[in-house]
């Protein structure tokens, strides 16, 4: 291969990588305004967090594209093809947090006039910090090539399950104690599970980065909380 392909190959995959930045600074943000706007009930804040999202399809498409593109152009073996599944990948995981950080900031619409969310809303803030932290461990992991720091953020996968559990179990305390309560609770329990999904999704990136980086995959079976580990 002439120096000129590999220079312009490895010009293609820098892109791949800062447009991946991009996405994960734009997720993080996301994520992190998703759950300001839900314990303040900040209606302006949701409504942003919404209008972010596209961003971040338009940003997966290209990578996507680019990807298909520079394989079909170089054939790259071995590390250099790793480099561009892991990059579909990590995007296709990222979209999806910002789906779900989006999906929150609609909730938080939908309950805005209601006084009591921001009490029964203290657990999720909990599990929120706990995936916004595992979500910047792997994505400074993927940006690092760091298999340790990932494989860390894989086996932390069941923290966010039991928190989610605890947090099922406080919501239907206050939908028990009064049944005007119901209502934003059941927003609340979809809240809970949307951030236990962006963990899974975090643990999706911690796996994807030890591929990369070894070329091996780790155990199906990730640790899990309490409650799925009882079912």
């Amino acid at each position: 291969m002439s120096e000129h392909i590999v220079s312009s190959f490895d010009q293609e995959l820098e892109g791949l990588g800062r447009k991946i930045a991009e996405m994960g600074g734009l997720a993080e943000h996301m994520l992190s305004d998703a759950m300001d706007a839900l314990s303040t009930l900040d209606t302006d804040l949701a409504q942003k967090v919404v209008a972010v999202d596209p961003r971040l399809d338009v940003l997966q498409r290209e990578i996507e594209e680019s990807a298909v593109l520079t394989i079909a152009r170089r054939q790259p073996m071995a590390v250099d093809l790793r480099e561009i599944v892991a990059a579909i990948r990590v995007s296709g995981d990222l979209e999806r947090i910002g789906d779900l950080a989006k999906n929150i900031a609609k909730r938080t619409m939908n309950i805005s006039t209601e006084p009591r969310v921001a009490r029964a809303a203290i657990g999720l803030r909990h599990m929120s910090d706990i995936a916004a932290h595992q979500l910047k461990d792997v994505l400074d992991a993927y940006a690092q090539r760091d298999v340790e720091r990932a494989h860390s953020v894989w086996a932390r996968d069941g923290e966010l399950d039991s928190l989610e559990d605890a947090v099922f179990r406080d919501l239907l305390t206050f939908m028990m104690e009064d049944p005007r309560n119901i209502s934003f609770c059941t927003h609340l329990l979809f809240c809970s599970k949307n951030i236990e999904r962006v963990g899974d999704h975090a643990t999706n990136i911690a796996e994807t980065v030890v591929y990369l980086a070894t070329g091996e995959s780790l155990p199906i079976e990730r640790p899990k909380g309490r409650m799925v580990a009882a079912q």
